[in-house]
């Protein structure tokens, strides 16, 4: 022992020059020097030594030692190798061994003990381990509980965001890796220099009203300056027939003023469009009748309207958390050592996949209902800024190839999320109001993965995009995710502005970095791999899966891709008579008191199905989901990524993606060498357009051979090196202060100790 203390004395001078890399209004809160962080799960070895830093946006682990057992990683800008923002903190876990202690850590709370032990329970499943065995005491007691009192903030204000933008706008120079991050006006350019639409004004909804070609609609101006509601955008998208004196008049009688809005026209005609419930019981049948008369008199056939309960035939944002926090627990708590088959028993049970298909299956009945009835669609709810973001964006998703791009896929969400209210500072829980939070944005991800997963040449993104767009929800720094509409942006920044003598001039409230700029996070290098390499461009032939053949899916295969999945009816409600699930389905059972009947609808949906399925997909047009227990899957870069014990060495999915990027970087060689075969471009220009590609993954020229890189696994980007599962504690004395305790704590659950 003393041979280790005189090692660690002997390293203090090095270790203490050792400094954060800090944003701009970003400032260290407290420090510990002599902290270890622990990496493997069962030996001290290869642990770090080093300095562990809370400042008011991240806690930040730095150190000169190389992390060991590690051949790559994935370098966010904003953050380093070992940095927690501070809003993706779930729990805070303080241990003392020599008086048997613990203590879950809340904000402005006591400890009574010296902690020899930090745990940090993450959002995203990651567990971080440190020790203070050679730290000072009082060091590491205070720097514990700064990051549990910055970690838990109680005003929207005190989120980082705030002070770098203040920052920002009293030093302009004072830029993220030189970039403003201002993120306004009408978009947000991507690497391929297309534009993001962030639907803040009225011409990005014009434009998309003509991309849809939907003539009987228009922009209404009838919320400028949330005039009407505070929880709508400003402008947004109503059927040509209703006068803005009618608009003002109706939205009186829907909870929270939040009028009917339009999400997307089919070129049929159809519409989709979301409503919140109507509260005025005398007038809500003539309201009703109006709205749906407007919305028929601008299909071009005069269809009529179908409504879809999505409060009675969808699982409920609640339900949602639950299941969300049962696979949490499993993903966490000592995901391998059961057997495989009650591993897979207790993940049926946590319902997630369940209600992923419960989700993909109720879009597809709305898909039928659009494109075969032609009829137009309204997803009402009771606030309408929950369900209806991820039934109205999956819905697109299938329908149209465009939501199925980069810049059309963050559209998608800047259109039915963010600018339609949904609230991500209250599901994401950025405060900590735990009553609130449920993971929609997640479940939505994992909704598109699984497509993604189904019909891979469809989509231009890739898996590891998905996964760091549920990263960067977060970070507390980017506007997109951290408010709960975009009234509230404008209404809390102004008061920050104001409190900071910031002058906004003619701008509406503060403008905070735009997640979509991602050079403000990564390379241009590491972008690439946003893309897909199976992804297939406009004018490419029609592919089943991503294979060039002609498919026909075959009766037999037909019945058993829909087995245990019961044919959808009006509304999406569910036949009892035909509620038939086979053993072990993952299929929804929802309340008797939903059922209903109506079998000739059934019948003429079956059939559409039936026939999509029979013939080759048209990747630029529909695609449905396959929804046997086989095709729904568990996403396992996004939930298996930070447990060693899940990583496969030169295994998983992304082998695949290997290949088929060098693949399609040969593709693109011979292309553009036969572009400049009849060009008559210098040979330099020709070299340097040759050096160009759009894949992480290179070919070192045709015919290309070799194989996979040493550093490639199933997590790949991301390394699970010191991010720990249960397995690591067992043998500590936390793990006899769990015994028999959830491995996610809580303070209502677990007694706090003195």
């Amino acid at each position: 022992m003393s041979s280790q203390a005189d090692e660690n004395i002997s390293s203090e001078p090095r270790i203490k020059k050792l400094e954060p890399v800090l944003l701009p209004g970003e400032i260290v809160v407290n420090e510990v020097n002599f902290v270890r962080k622990c990496i493997a799960t069962d030996t001290s070895q290869y642990d770090l030594w080093g300095k562990l830093v809370c400042t008011n946006f991240k806690i930040s682990f730095i150190t000169d030692d190389p992390m060991p057992l590690q051949k790559f990683h994935y370098k966010n800008l904003l953050l380093g190798e070992h940095d927690v923002p501070l809003t993706c903190i779930e729990q805070i876990v303080t241990v003392n061994d020599t008086k048997r202690k613990q203590k879950v850590l809340g904000p402005n709370q006591k400890l009574k003990f010296n902690p020899t032990e930090l745990i940090i329970y993450c959002k995203d499943f990651r567990i971080v381990r440190f020790r203070f065995d050679e730290a000072g005491p009082e060091s590491a007691k205070k720097v514990c509980l700064a990051i549990a009192h910055y970690s838990q903030p109680t005003d929207l204000q005190l989120l980082f965001a705030f002070e770098y933008v203040g920052e920002i706008y009293h030093n302009p120079a004072k830029k993220v890796n030189g970039i403003d991050p201002g993120g306004g006006g009408s978009g947000i350019s991507s690497a391929s220099g297309q534009q993001t639409p962030l639907f803040e004004t009225y011409s990005d909804w014009d434009r998309e009203i003509k991309r849809t070609g939907a003539s009987e609609w228009r922009v209404c101006s009838v919320n400028e300056g949330y005039m009407i509601s505070t929880c709508l955008p400003e402008y947004f998208v109503v059927p040509s027939s209703l006068a803005d004196q009618d608009l003002k008049l109706y939205s009186y009688s829907f909870i929270g003023r939040r009028m009917p809005l339009w999400s997307w026209n089919h070129p049929n005609g159809s519409a989709l469009v979301r409503m919140a419930n109507i509260k005025d019981v005398l007038q809500q049948r003539r309201i009703d009748q109006r709205i749906c008369n407007a919305i028929t008199r601008s299909h071009p056939l005069r269809s009529d309207v179908y409504k879809s309960d999505l409060d009675k035939c969808l699982p409920n944002i609640q339900e949602i958390q639950a299941a969300h926090n049962k696979l949490k627990q499993l993903c966490v708590d000592d995901p391998f050592d059961e057997t495989e088959e009650k591993w897979l028993s207790s993940l049926e049970n946590t319902r997630w996949l369940e209600y992923i298909r419960v989700f993909l299956k109720h879009s597809a009945e709305l898909v039928y209902m659009m494109e075969c009835k032609h009829v137009s669609v309204v997803l009402q709810e009771e606030e309408g800024r929950d369900l209806s973001c991820l039934a109205a964006s999956l819905v697109q998703v299938m329908l149209d190839p465009y939501f199925r791009t980069i810049v059309g896929f963050q559209s998608l969400i800047q259109k039915e999320w963010v600018m339609a209210g949904y609230q991500f500072l209250d599901r994401c829980n950025h405060l900590k109001r735990s009553d609130k939070e449920s993971p929609l944005f997640l479940m939505f991800l994992d909704c598109v993965w699984q497509l993604l997963e189904q019909y891979p040449a469809a989509f231009e993104f890739s898996e590891v995009y998905l996964t760091i767009l549920y990263d960067s929800a977060r970070i507390s720094l980017f506007g997109t995710f951290l408010f709960n509409c975009p009234h509230q942006r404008v209404k809390e920044s102004t008061e920050f502005a104001i409190s900071k003598n910031i002058q906004l001039g003619d701008e509406k409230g503060l403008r905070f970095p735009c997640v979509w700029d991602w050079s403000l996070q990564f390379t241009s290098r590491d972008r690439l791999l946003f893309h897909n390499p199976l992804y297939i461009g406009k004018s490419a032939p029609s592919v089943h899966n991503g294979a060039l053949r002609s498919f026909k899916r075959s009766k037999k295969n037909y019945s058993s891709t829909l087995r245990g999945v019961p044919p959808a009816l009006k509304n999406g409600i569910i036949g009892e008579q035909e509620f038939l699930p086979r053993r072990n389905s993952l299929i929804l059972k929802l309340k008797p008191e939903f059922f209903h009947s109506a079998e000739g609808q059934s019948h003429s949906m079956e059939q559409y199905f039936r026939d999509w399925f029979a013939k080759p997909v048209d990747l630029h047009g529909v695609i449905l989901p396959h929804l046997s227990g086989t095709q729904i899957k568990l996403w396992k870069l996004c939930y298996f990524r930070w447990v060693p014990e899940a990583q496969i060495n030169h295994g998983g999915s992304i082998t695949a993606f290997h290949r088929a990027s060098l693949l399609a970087d040969e593709v693109d060689m011979l292309n553009r060498s036969l572009r400049q075969c009849k060009s008559n471009s210098s040979l330099q220009g020709r070299c340097s357009e040759l050096d160009q590609s759009r894949m992480y993954f290179r070919a070192n020229g045709l015919n290309d051979t070799s194989g996979a890189p040493d550093f490639l696994s199933s997590s790949f980007p991301f390394s699970p090196v010191g991010n720990l599962c249960r397995r690591s504690i067992l043998g500590t004395p936390l793990s006899k202060f769990l015994s028999g305790a959830k491995i996610w704590l809580s303070t209502e659950t677990l007694a706090n100790e003195d």
